[in-house]
């Protein structure tokens, strides 16, 4: 990995909406880098979920559109109903391509594509949800020399999203939850 990073990409399902409020609510209010979240929400709607979370979040965060470029220090929400995409350059673009792993948007398709974008310049992020979303996306970020932080299994709120990430992809980092924004400030100075 680089010395410092483009991009972090996360992914979570359930449980997801705390856990990104314990992590974006700990990352320092200066950090460098474009955060960009998969989340399975359910919602229609992604707009109340990306209020919610700036309410606790150190940073804004908003809802990625296409075309739209990454910006450093903002965290960018996957829409609603569309696989999110990241391609060299640092734009997004949108996709309504079969679901993934039951999701769309999938998180596994954004961290292929990010892995594919930024290569060794991107953290990859994976946290409490109830399937294996994710984890064919943290192989991907790591074999292309990007670096995987997976939350705990034993402490999330459902364990089989990250443990699947261990089993298929491994990790350079398994953290409790509350240790994620702390090694992402550490990583992303």
């Amino acid at each position: 990995m680089s010395a410092s990073p483009s991009a972090v990409v996360m992914g979570c399902s359930a449980g997801g909406m705390g856990a990104l409020r314990t992590v974006l609510g700990g990352l320092s209010a200066t950090f460098p880098r474009p955060v960009v979240v998969v989340c399975h929400t359910g919602s229609e709607d992604v707009t109340t979920f990306c209020e919610l979370l700036e309410l606790a979040s150190t940073l804004p965060v908003r809802e990625a559109r296409e075309r739209q470029l990454m910006m450093p220090g903002v965290v960018h929400m996957a829409p609603s109903g569309y696989h999110l995409l990241l391609e060299r350059g640092g734009r997004f673009s949108l996709s309504i391509d079969e679901r993934v792993s039951f999701a769309r948007p999938a998180i596994d398709v954004l961290f292929d594509t990010a892995a594919s974008a930024c290569g060794k310049d991107l953290i990859g992020v994976l946290m409490t949800g109830a399937n294996n979303d994710g984890a064919a996306g943290l192989r991907t970020i790591r074999r292309l020399g990007g670096l995987a932080i997976v939350q705990d299994p034993a402490d999330a709120q459902a364990s089989a999203m990250p443990q699947a990430a261990l089993e298929i992809a491994g990790a350079d980092h398994v953290v409790p939850l509350k240790g994620i924004a702390p090694l992402l400030n550490q990583l992303c100075p």
